[in-house]
């Protein structure tokens, strides 16, 4: 049986991404033989006294090419690109399987390459704070310095960086809040700080035209902002302690495909306006919102392959209705939910669209199958702990459902169903 999956895998959109980082940059010209600016070839010797290789047997060291005798390093250092002498791109570490990635910490240094446009970190154990004297490379477009070890504080100086396209500070151990000016960056679209430490509330004005923002995993608290760029198409705001009511916020995001809330303390009615046609991902589980799902409207979600929808544990009643039929991992679960599942379900779990259904832990009275049917093998189907007997046979429900498979009468009484 497939396990639910509540920590969604990112590794292919996070591969996408760096994708994006390293072509963000245009190919320089006449890479060879230039002659390195003095002022960066000191702050590169600078890097490399501050960082080195985790020793692992049959791994590429990445500083080996970093002979400072070496009459070109433009074209002879790793993770180095030049443009008429000065160094532009800098990417430490070689990002393969096998390497451990780089220990040590991040110079001061680094801000004397005064024509960088990327900077990019590969997955170590690098320690100690982000150098606040980044702000001064007006010309960075992107920044990714993810799963690492870096402490401390968001240095506010980033917020100086108009020119900034992208910043990627996850997994690593960061603390403090998010910088106000972060998010009002004119140029920036992708902001990625999840599994970190952060605190506090988010800032208020996010005016940034962002298309990718991510910020699970952390320990901000408060609401979520009055409002959002309609540009978004990506957002998790998942596995926070953020409170009060969604509201009509995502009402005029219309391009967005994934939006993730889940596990935080939100409250209130489940807007219906979630129910659309362009979300993909929606992920509201854990949460204490209330409602119920809404009618199918005049135009109907369509729902694709890898479609998600979470909304268990929360506190959702009513009958449900079929606009969610066709999802294809469907998690309805620990709810009120009343009355007999619809039979757009049931033809799309038997047509194998929709592969996970779980119903667990609702007051649900009837699942219409037909005699002698038989799920495909591809599909996890669980309404244990109902006002029903699951029919025989067609159960297959997660650990966490329990041994039981009905509700006690006298907990049904107060329903009547048709």
């Amino acid at each position: 049986m497939a396990a639910k999956p509540h920590a969604h895998s990112s590794l292919p959109l996070r591969s996408l991404l760096l994708l994006l980082l390293l072509n963000l940059t245009p190919p320089s010209h006449q890479q060879e033989n230039q002659k390195i600016s003095t002022v960066d070839l000191h702050a590169l010797i600078s890097i490399k006294n501050s960082l080195t290789d985790v020793p692992f047997r049959g791994a590429t060291a990445f500083f080996s090419t970093w002979d400072s005798a070496a009459p070109d390093p433009c074209s002879t250092f790793s993770g180095v690109t030049c443009t008429s002498g000065r160094v532009t791109t800098l990417t430490l570490g070689t990002g393969l399987s096998d390497s451990p990635g780089l220990a040590g910490s991040l110079p001061p240094s680094l801000a004397d390459l005064t024509e960088l446009t990327q900077l990019i970190l590969f997955p170590g154990i690098v320690t100690g704070p982000i150098p606040f004297q980044l702000g001064r490379l007006a010309n960075l477009r992107v920044i990714s310095l993810t799963n690492n070890r870096l402490t401390g504080p968001i240095p506010q100086t980033l917020s100086l960086l108009s020119n900034l396209h992208t910043l990627d500070l996850s997994y690593n151990r960061l603390t403090g809040s998010i910088p106000q000016g972060l998010t009002r960056l004119p140029t920036l679209k992708v902001l990625i700080l999840g599994s970190n430490s952060l605190s506090g509330e988010l800032p208020h004005d996010v005016s940034s035209q962002l298309l990718h923002l991510d910020l699970k995993r952390n320990k901000l608290t408060g609401p979520l902002p009055p409002s959002l760029p309609t540009t978004l198409r990506y957002l998790s705001f998942s596995e926070n302690q953020m409170s009060g009511p969604i509201g009509s916020l995502f009402d005029s995001l219309t391009d967005l495909v994934h939006l993730d809330l889940g596990m935080n303390r939100l409250s209130g009615p489940l807007p219906q306006t979630l129910f659309r046609t362009t979300l993909q991902s929606l992920l509201l589980q854990r949460n204490n919102l209330s409602g119920w799902v809404p009618p199918v409207g005049s135009q109907p979600p369509s729902y694709g392959e890898g479609s998600i929808v979470d909304l268990s544990h929360n506190s959702i009643t009513g009958e449900l209705s079929p606009i969610l039929a066709g999802v294809e991992s469907l998690f309805l679960n620990n709810n009120r939910l009343i009355g007999k599942v619809p039979r757009e379900y049931v033809k799309s779990v038997y047509m194998g669209t929709t592969r996970t259904l779980y119903l667990q832990h609702n007051y649900i009275s009837g699942f219409p199958v037909e005699p002698g049917s038989t799920l495909p093998d591809t599909v996890s189907l669980c309404l244990s702990y109902n006002c029903m007997v699951p029919p025989v046979g067609m159960e297959e429900c997660p650990a966490s459902a329990g041994t039981e498979l009905s509700r006690p009468a006298s907990q049904c009484s107060v329903f009547t169903y048709g």
